[in-house]
């Protein structure tokens, strides 16, 4: 019994990595194209939500880079390049998103010390 048990386990852990890549869900994986329309919609998506939030007017520019998180959805976490006035600056955002559920929410959204230096 315990035998199987182990194989039980051990396809389950094969079909798991084929499903979610090399990756193990709830780790953070790098974006491997930060320019995919699927990444820049959700950027542009924190822009929008911060400039309502904060009452800002931050333009999108670019997705720097970002990761993913599986978890009940997906959780980006980006560094976007935005206008502020006249200067370009970088931003971190964190958005979880559940598209069956059309669930989509700006976690945080804040000035990227990191990467404006």
């Amino acid at each position: 019994m315990a035998f199987k048990s182990l194989v039980i386990f051990a396809l389950l852990s094969v079909l798991a990595t084929a499903a979610f890549g090399s990756g193990i869900v709830g780790h953070w994986r790098p974006i491997q194209n930060p320019n995919d329309p699927a990444v820049v919609e959700i950027a542009k998506f924190a822009v929008a939500e911060h400039n309502k939030e904060a009452q800002a007017a931050l333009g999108f520019v670019t997705v720097v880079k970002g990761e993913t998180q599986v978890v009940a959805g997906t959780k980006y976490r980006l560094v976007i390049s935005a206008k502020d006035g006249s200067a370009t600056k970088n931003y971190e955002a964190l958005v979880w998103d559940k598209p069956w559920e059309k669930f989509r929410k700006l976690i945080f959204f804040k000035e990227s010390i990191a990467f404006n230096n």
